[in-house]
């Protein structure tokens, strides 16, 4: 149960505030009726061409503030009664879209990133403050949607490795396999796994809070791609997809290892969404600023995959497969590799089946 707040309503405050300020001028009218406007009517009675007694200039003036009296008196209770009707109904529209955010809220505090709240015809702050609630609940949901795919993801990954090495561990015990380099080699090959998912756990992080150290040199841009293009050149001839380089050099302010990284990523994304005798293509070029495209004529994009391809353990596809459906950790960290030297990475994809070119966009000059 929701607990009530101590003090007056939203309608008792209004009411009450404009039932002081319509007492504060009944009062201040009434006083200049009683100390100001008899003397007033005095003068110009006394002004007046015809002379009055004196028992009929008391009777009128006092006549005069008897009038003055009820006139204020019936006109205070007649603004009072429309200002507790103005209160009621703006009360009712504010408190409404008020009540409607409250719910909501205390849904989202029980776990619900589900609850919006509509506040139009409320005037333009409720409407704002709605849209900016609505922002942060949406906000909200996809963290817990991606959270809860992390966790998914990342005990999938693990559970691979672990059954792999209990398997064997359990056959060495009893005797079914023997040690010899296979076992070893599966061993640490398991292992390996294991310590690259950590590894790339802890990349993320770094680089969604910021925490990217780099080490800023002035190198050439053609040489950087050519680096990476030739330690996956074997990759794609195994495969079967053919790999184009066209390349522009010109001096770039870079962390060659950041990039370098963020290129191998590009370029194992590419591979993996690449079928056998697919082809993809890396050019690069150096103007204002240095540009480098990785574009493949495999898998392609919809526009919900282009949204979301750079969140973090996003997967294109439902695949459970690394190979076939990858982690998701690539791209969130080649973009942030890529912001943090000042630049971007967009993506771009005229659809299923049609390819997709990735776009780096990096400053020449040290940002």
């Amino acid at each position: 149960m929701r607990p009530r707040a101590h003090g007056w309503g939203l309608g008792s405050r209004l009411f009450a505030a404009q039932a002081v300020a319509l007492a504060a001028g009944a009062v201040t009218a009434a006083a200049v009726a009683v100390v100001i406007g008899p003397p007033l009517f005095h003068a110009h009675l006394m002004e007046a061409s015809r002379p009055t007694a004196v028992t009929d200039m008391a009777h009128i003036e006092e006549a005069f503030v008897d009038a003055g009296l009820v006139s204020l008196g019936v006109g205070l209770l007649i603004a009072l009664l429309l200002a507790l009707g103005v209160s009621w109904y703006v009360t009712r529209r504010i408190r409404t879209p008020l009540d409607h955010l409250t719910a909501a809220a205390g849904q989202m505090s029980r776990g619900d990133y589900t609850a919006r709240v509509d506040a139009t015809g409320a005037g333009p702050e409720l409407a704002t403050l709605g849209e900016t609630f609505n922002a942060m609940a949406g906000r909200l949901d996809s963290i817990e949607v991606t959270r809860r795919r992390l966790l998914s993801d990342v005990a999938h990954e693990m559970r691979t490795p672990l059954a792999t090495l209990n398997a064997h561990l359990e056959a060495l015990e009893d005797g079914v396999t023997a040690w010899d380099d296979d076992t070893r080699h599966v061993l640490e090959d398991q292992a390996e796994r294991l310590t690259r998912l950590a590894r790339d756990l802890d990349e993320v992080s770094r680089a969604e809070e910021g925490r990217i150290p780099l080490e800023l040199v002035e190198s050439g841009l053609a040489p950087l791609v050519r680096g990476a293009v030739e330690a996956l050149a074997p990759r794609f001839a195994r495969k079967g997809v053919a790999l184009e380089v066209d390349l522009a050099d010109g001096p770039v302010t870079v962390d060659a290892q950041r990039v370098g990284q963020l290129l191998t990523n590009l370029l194992t994304n590419a591979l993996r969404h690449t079928p056998p005798g697919g082809r993809v293509r890396v050019t690069s070029a150096v103007g204002r600023d240095a540009v480098v495209e990785v574009t493949d004529d495999g898998d392609g994009m919809t526009a919900e995959q282009l949204g979301h391809c750079f969140e973090r353990f996003y997967r294109g596809d439902t695949a459970r497969d690394r190979e076939h459906g990858g982690s998701g950790i690539g791209l969130t960290i080649a973009r942030a590799f890529a912001e943090a030297h000042g630049g971007s990475l967009t993506a771009s994809s005229p659809g299923p089946g049609a390819g997709s070119t990735f776009r780096l966009r990096l400053p020449v000059e040290r940002p």
